[in-house]
């Protein structure tokens, strides 16, 4: 193991004792009580079990038979969910071979950040995260289940999911994806048209008609976003079947992997090879799939996300935790934001399972960790194959299948990782440097300061923006306005920086996980409602963004800058941001929500 991925784990590990232990005890009590079905009374059973038809009735009470809780995430508005409408029924199916059972616990929302972009509903997107996490909670807390199978793919859900399961510690969980759509409208020609868009050279119909080429059917979107991400992210910790992450949602395969997690959680229930959560994803865990986000350049998105999912299983981290680890990670991968492949092309280059086994190999993955599949991580560095109705395993090929995709850790991309940390007077802020030109690692540039995206996007279609330019782009933090994605300005942001100018985004608020080439510092900590130096810009003021060395700079003279009082919130702005589309609901969200550093996290 090379020393800064030991350190850092151990750093996690000292800062968490307090907070893991007090985890683990409450894991270890849940474990150690009896079966729902021993422990409720008879009223609550009979309802529990109440619609089952008898032989599974009996199965359960009488013969103890294991019995599988699903939380779905099934709509048939996300095309990456649609294939999950059939999976209860497939999982009942596989649970009743081997003997047991399995019941819907619950559903959960699952939002599409690709319909809401830009909109208004994106300022509840952040938030669905936790909404899914209590629905996850709801749904296991009928607590009758000896483990549970955990459905879904996109953006918010997995995390959502993930802390919901964390906070059930005592069981046994496996993740079930459905996989990514296949290839269409290349990522890189569906930018184009976004761009010529943006600039008023096509209509309305060529960018619908290129937008529907590129998502076109079931399955993931197909670029390297946050919903990707999380699925290599999953493999990383061995929550998956190994390999189930980017198999289509129509092959044969994928039918064979979606019942080898039915046979795979029921494993690892108490009786046999006893796999709970909670102690599974300890720091180890929680280090590997650092380094895995930061090996293939993976969505911004998780440096909130994967905070919050730590502090559900008792481990602190921060973003500092993220830098060191990028330090030492190689950057093994190059998918759409980070390259033209897609998700696809980096399944046939080797995928998942080629990035881990060159993270473990060389010294940035910790080997030693358990996960859901026999034989710890070193299951999910090869190839599942369809073998009859079952699934079997072959070894990953020594090369990469595409070099311009996928490189060995001992030919590597970059020597660093594609994430970088931020600092200066501005705040704590990260950018994903993996997606940007070297040659645009350092901006400096006077700010233009806008408290909306629309705003922008107003300057830009008046012509107002065709000149060197930072835009600092604030009161898009979680109390503001629930810390909505702004990736409907990487267009016209991209097109400026196409005519030559230098152009970068600051921002307390996110990007898309499929925002790229334009350098933006994002998440900016403290926000400025929370009185964040963010709000001490004022337009023309020199602005300097250094990704080399890790700087966010306003460049004001010290005693100028203690002077300068912080912008406020406007009151029409903030009856706009917390009024309509059911925002009104998610207000005691906002008044309670931690920094983006600690993973706004609105539970504690």
């Amino acid at each position: 193991m090379k020393h800064t991925v030991n350190t850092v784990t151990q750093r996690i590990r000292d800062r968490s004792v307090r907070t893991r232990e007090a985890y683990l005890a409450r894991v270890e009590q849940g474990i150690n009580r009896p079966r729902g079905s021993e422990r409720m009374g008879c009223a609550n059973v009979a309802h529990a079990f109440a619609a089952l038809p008898s032989d599974d009735k009996l199965r359960i009470v009488a013969e103890r038979a294991p019995n599988i809780g699903i939380v779905n995430a099934y709509n048939d508005m996300l095309s990456a969910h649609q294939p999950y409408e059939g999976y209860p029924a497939l999982i009942r199916d596989e649970a009743h071979k081997q003997g047991a059972t399995a019941q819907v616990a619950g559903g959960v929302p699952a939002m599409c950040d690709g319909v809401t972009q830009g909109l208004p509903g994106m300022e509840m997107s952040l938030f669905s995260r936790d909404t899914i996490a209590m629905g996850t909670a709801i749904a296991l807390t009928h607590d009758v289940f000896d483990a549970a199978l955990l459905l879904g793919i996109c953006d918010k859900i997995v995390p959502g999911l993930l802390i919901g399961a964390l906070h059930f510690g005592h069981l046994p969980c496996v993740f079930v994806p459905a996989g990514p759509m296949s290839s269409g409208l290349s990522n890189t020609d569906k930018s184009k048209v976004r761009e010529q868009f943006a600039q008023g050279l096509i209509g309305r119909d060529k960018l619908l008609e290129a937008e529907s080429a590129a998502y076109h059917g079931p399955g993931t979107c197909t670029f390297y976003g946050t919903a990707n991400s999380n699925q290599m992210l999953l493999e990383a910790m061995g929550l998956h079947v190994p390999g189930a992450a980017f198999v289509h949602p129509h092959a044969e395969l994928r039918e064979a992997l979606t019942r080898e997690a039915v046979r795979t959680v029921l494993s690892i229930t108490k009786a046999r090879r006893f796999t709970p959560i909670g102690k599974l994803v300890d720091e180890r865990v929680i280090v590997n799939a650092m380094v895995a986000l930061l090996a293939t350049g993976g969505s911004t998105n998780h440096l909130i996300h994967w905070v919050a999912v730590a502090r559900s299983a008792g481990i602190l981290i921060d973003w500092t935790d993220f830098s060191e680890l990028s330090h030492v990670t190689p950057l093994l991968a190059r998918v759409y934001p980070n390259g033209s492949a897609d998700v696809n092309q980096f399944q046939a280059a080797g995928g998942p399972g080629f990035v881990i086994r060159e993270l473990v190999n060389s010294g940035v993955m910790h080997p030693d960790v358990v996960t859901v599949a026999e034989g710890g991580i070193s299951a999910y560095t090869r190839l599942p194959q369809r073998e009859g109705d079952h699934v079997g395993w072959a070894d990953m090929p020594p090369q990469s299948g595409d070099e311009s995709v996928v490189r060995t850790a001992a030919a590597p991309f970059g020597e660093t990782g594609g994430l970088k940390l931020l600092t200066g007077n501005l705040g704590r802020s990260v950018i994903k440097v993996s997606a940007v030109p070297e040659h645009r690692h350092i901006i400096e540039a006077p700010a233009l300061v806008f408290e909306t995206q629309e705003q922008l996007l107003a300057a830009f279609k008046a012509g107002e923006l065709e000149k060197d330019f930072v835009a600092v782009v604030r009161f898009q933090g979680p109390r503001a306005n629930g810390m909505p994605e702004l990736h409907k300005l990487t267009p016209p942001l991209a097109v400026l920086q196409g005519r030559g100018f230098k152009v970068a985004l600051v921002t307390d608020g996110r990007m898309s996980g499929a925002s790229g080439k334009v350098p933006a510092a994002i998440h900016v900590s403290h926000e400025v409602l929370a009185g964040g130096p963010l709000g001490k810009v004022r337009n023309g003021d020199i602005i300097r963004l250094d990704a080399v060395i890790g700087t966010l700079e306003a460049m004001v003279d010290e005693k100028e800058w203690a002077k300068r009082d912080v912008a406020v919130l406007s009151d029409k702005q903030r009856d706009v941001n917390s009024h309509g589309l059911g925002r009104e609901l998610f207000g005691g969200m906002r008044h309670n929500v931690l920094t983006a550093e600690e993973g706004a996290v609105t539970w504690l």
